[in-house]
């Protein structure tokens, strides 16, 4: 039986629909704006199109592959899945440095929507918008649930960039940290305006108890009364909350739940599939959005990979809750490399300690020698044991690199890394947590060297390569990657932008970011100023150009650097 063919005209264009028929679809397609939309099963089709659905329509009908045309009319438009303008940011945002055109229109967003996602690519600054939202607004207090790895960084940050303190809870202020919002200073501010506390320790500072009867539910937890103080949560790699059915996760709804502003900065919000958005629009009470978790589950993660109708989620998303720029989108604003540091606390301070008072101790036991031969001695011996130090902070940084690591590479949208270390001892643990990761080093052959490049450059699920200076620090291309990460780092600057050019050199289409990991209060800090001497550094975040100057450490910088720095100055 012949059935008939539907135009449906809709305030923005024609809908068509027919039985399936090869003839009317190879027919359909020689409309310019014929558009197939499987979420509907129709055909768009343009308004001033029109022309080609008559002659289609009569030629349909002539040769009987429809019995009819019926013109209908229908007044809901068409969702056309355009991209989203993003708002102007109209009101100061009192930044201490002047951010992006699309870091403002990132602020801009999140004062409009109050509750959403931050999902820009890895390196263009989402935390400089989340400062800017806190800044524009003073919605404080505030606090701030990230990983472990980076609370320094955070509190850092909020100072450089929006002149906030910040106080990280600890087992010191375990009872007290809330005192710091009550007090003020003289100039009238609080002692802190924002906290900063890493999932780990959510249950140590805001659960009173948890209800052992039954199922764990939200309702199974006892809240401390001071979550309420808060106006404006952060949620920093907020994927971490993918699982609703974790004590994490519900810890962290339970802190947003009636929160004037909640704001979720991820990189990757899908890691696994569609599901992992589930918790994280929970957490922002913004699932209703999308008709509750029943509608969501069957209208976007259904199939084999729980993952359907993605263009139109992905409209949805970023209408409601949800906006994420690529490099690609905003080259033009950005420089063709960026520098910044990271600053970590490492997990073996009292190894570091140790090793620390020991040269304190040695360089107090000679220094009043001014015998030539025994300085020269003694400057030998100050250099090996700050490479004792080196090497055990690079121990005490490698699971926070880990955590770095995990949110560039992981889920579908995770991005090439480069990781540059020197110990083996780092390497091995590395290719241990990361088996799929290749890797460069002198224990590897030409062969085997050249077969990691190629796999690393080509391959898409190869996300990561492991590589030491030595090995690997001069004559590879890895522009398959934007991003360069160094746990640790060699002693001149030239050797450092060496590393860096890996990536940043001909057949790069992205701006490059380097990160350098920095344990905090260690040698590495004290290095990584000093090497950076002749380089102005601007709030931490630097671009750099041709003609970066080098400037190698003398082993008498090091070794007077080295007195200095231990005995309480830098």
């Amino acid at each position: 039986m012949i059935a008939p063919m539907y135009y449906t005209l809709t305030p923005n264009c024609y809908k068509v629909a027919f039985q399936y028929h090869p003839m009317l679809v190879k027919c359909i397609r020689r409309v310019p704006s014929a558009k197939y939309r499987s979420d509907g099963k129709f055909w768009e089709v343009a308004k001033n199109d029109v022309v080609y659905l008559q002659k289609m329509g009569v030629w349909a009908e002539q040769h009987k592959y429809c019995s009819r045309i019926y013109w209908l009319e229908d007044k809901e438009a068409v969702v056309t899945y355009e991209p989203l303008p993003l708002p102007v940011l109209s009101v100061p945002h009192n930044l201490l440095i002047e951010p992006y055109e699309y870091q403002k229109e990132g602020i801009a967003y999140a004062l409009k929507k109050k509750r959403c996602i931050l999902g820009d690519e890895q390196g263009l600054g989402k935390t400089i918008e989340a400062i800017g939202l806190l800044t524009a607004t003073k919605a404080f207090p505030a606090l701030v649930v990230c990983p472990a790895s980076l609370k320094i960084n955070w509190q850092r940050e909020l100072r450089k960039f929006g002149g906030l303190n910040a106080v990280i809870l600890d087992d010191k202020n375990r009872q007290t940290w809330h005192k710091c919002w009550q007090l003020h200073r003289k100039d009238g501010r609080p002692l802190a305006e924002v906290f900063i506390v890493n999932y780990e320790s959510l249950r140590k500072f805001f659960v009173q108890r948890i209800k052992r009867e039954g199922r764990f539910t939200l309702k199974s937890v006892e809240f401390d009364e001071r979550k309420d103080m808060f106006r404006t949560i952060i949620i920093d790699e907020s994927h971490k909350c993918k699982n609703n059915s974790t004590q994490q996760a519900k810890f962290v709804q339970g802190i947003a739940q009636g929160k004037e502003y909640i704001l979720e900065l991820t990189g990757t919000p899908v890691v696994n599939n569609n599901i992992d958005l589930i918790q994280q629009l929970n957490i922002m009470n913004r699932l209703e959005d999308f008709g509750g978790y029943t509608k969501f589950m069957a209208r976007y993660c259904a199939g084999e990979h729980k993952a359907s109708h993605l263009k139109e989620l992905n409209y949805l998303l970023r209408k409601n809750c949800f906006v994420r720029r690529l490099k690609k989108d905003v080259l033009t604003q950005l420089p063709d490399k960026t520098r910044s540091y990271l600053v970590t606390d490492i997990d073996n301070r009292k190894e570091y300690k140790e090793a620390e008072r020991d040269i304190i101790d040695y360089l107090k036991k000679y220094q009043d020698a001014d015998d030539e031969k025994i300085q020269r001695t003694i400057r030998g011996a100050i250099m090996v044991k700050m490479g004792v130090l080196k090497q055990i902070s690079a121990r005490g940084k490698v699971k926070g690199a880990v955590d770095i690591i995990h949110n560039i590479i992981d889920g579908e949208q995770g991005q090439k890394l480069i990781v540059f270390c020197y110990l083996r001892e780092v390497v091995d643990y590395l290719k241990a947590e990361f088996r799929d990761a290749v890797v460069v080093t002198g224990a590897e052959n030409a062969e085997q060297k050249q077969y990691a490049v190629d796999r690393f450059q080509e391959d898409e699920r190869t996300r990561l390569i492991i590589l030491n200076y030595q090995s690997g620090g001069v004559g590879l291309t890895l522009t398959a990657a934007s991003n360069v990460l160094f746990i640790e780092f060699p002693f001149t600057y030239a050797a450092c932008c060496q590393a860096e050019d890996r990536a940043h050199r001909n057949g790069q289409k992205n701006a490059v970011n380097c990160v350098y990991l920095l344990g905090r209060d260690t040698i590495d800090e004290y290095m990584y100023e000093l090497i950076q001497t002749k380089k102005t550094i601007s709030d931490g975040v630097t671009g750099t150009d041709d003609g970066v100057e080098e400037h190698k450490v003398k082993e008498s910088d090091l070794v007077f650097g080295a007195a200095v720095h231990l005995f309480g100055g830098k």
